[in-house]
């Protein structure tokens, strides 16, 4: 990011439309003024227990995989991010291993070497996640971990404002991932008598098991070419 600094990488986003294509701009501007391989904007309204991770914009493939990683596994930085409410640095992911036992190799093998998540919160309300990832291990200097705090506010600002219109929350419906999963959530609970948190263990635990992503097994689901029996 130039010396002119926070100031100047707010000036970016002030030709963005609203909503959906604002939070494309504030990912984009991630990867070119902070000098990260990739990121992403994630709404979560609770805890991964419940399911209420959506998607809103990934940069490019590894990172629609990071975050369906994470959803799978209940694990990660995003989650810790979320929960703490403390922006989650880790230069070296290979350090990490002992923390996230299933995320990080995971993430290892997409070729990710080092992850920054921020919450994006309102005083204790917190509304989603803004994840960076490099290829390469190393922390993000004085001048971009600012770039990422202000850009995260930005990320905030965009919730709250979509929060706040008439027709409500109209993100949730526009993300690029886990809308599936929510839906596929509640037939899964229909299908086997289960609660919310017991249907999603056991979407979770499949992806997991047969090596897909999580929301292509809610599509499945929803789209009822794979149907849970009681005994599974």
């Amino acid at each position: 990011m130039v010396d002119n600094g926070i100031d100047r990488l707010l000036d970016l986003l002030g030709d963005s439309d609203g909503g959906l294509a604002l939070v494309r701009r504030i990912c984009e501007l991630c990867v070119t003024e902070l000098v990260v391989s990739g990121a992403g904007m994630s709404v979560m309204a609770g805890p991964l227990s419940d399911g209420t991770q959506v998607l809103l914009h990934a940069t490019g493939e590894v990172g629609v995989r990071l975050e369906d990683l994470q959803l799978t596994v209940g694990e990660g930085p995003s989650v810790d991010a979320f929960v703490s409410g403390g922006a989650v640095l880790v230069p070296d992911l290979d350090v990490e291993h002992h923390r996230w036992p299933a995320y990080a190799p995971g993430a290892a093998g997409f070729g990710v070497a080092a992850v920054f998540s921020f919450p994006l919160q309102v005083g204790a309300a917190r509304l989603g996640v803004l994840d960076l990832y490099r290829t390469t291990p190393g922390p993000l200097d004085t001048a971009r971990l600012s770039g990422a705090f202000a850009l995260a506010e930005a990320g905030t600002v965009v919730l709250l404002d979509d929060a706040d219109a008439a027709q409500g929350a109209k993100l949730l419906g526009q993300g690029e991932l886990h809308s599936a999963v929510h839906q596929a959530t509640g037939i899964v609970t229909v299908q086997l008598e289960v609660s919310i948190q017991e249907a999603l263990i056991r979407i979770r635990a499949y992806a997991y098991a047969h090596h897909l992503p999580l929301n292509e097994v809610g599509r499945r689901i929803v789209g009822h070419e794979l149907i849970f029996e009681r005994e599974e």
